[in-house]
């Protein structure tokens, strides 16, 4: 299935951030995770932590930018998806999870990203 334009630049701006975090010292375990709750950009180790990293690529910050765009509802997807991770996923048990977002804004100068670490929490259902 040939992806639109959109989809795209979303998928560069996926594999431009999972480069970013792999430069920190991240390892890649997912990417795109789908489920019927929702989607996973990227699913990372940072040592003993599983990272879940929503990637936002946004033209203008007119919105309020990138990073307002998550809100608490998509929060939800998020950590719905994640229960599901786990539960398909056994040997991620282990890990604490933490939620990050990696974001890219326009500039002038290029686009500018931005690693938001542990950027929400989502209390326990």
């Amino acid at each position: 299935m040939a992806l639109s334009p959109r989809q795209q630049a979303g998928r560069g701006a996926e594999e431009l951030a999972a480069a970013h975090l792999v430069g920190l010292g991240l390892e890649p375990l997912l990417a795109n995770y789908r489920c019927r709750f929702g989607e996973l950009d990227l699913v990372m180790r940072d040592g003993a932590v599983l990272a879940v990293v929503e990637v936002r690529r946004r033209s203008s910050a007119r919105f309020g930018g990138a990073a307002a765009s998550i809100t608490r509802a998509k929060q939800h997807r998020i950590a719905r998806a994640t229960r599901h991770l786990l539960l398909t996923h056994a040997e991620l048990r282990e890990l604490a999870v933490r939620f990050d977002v990696v974001t890219f804004e326009s500039a002038a100068a290029g686009p500018r990203i931005e690693w938001l670490r542990d950027a929400f929490r989502v209390p326990a259902t």
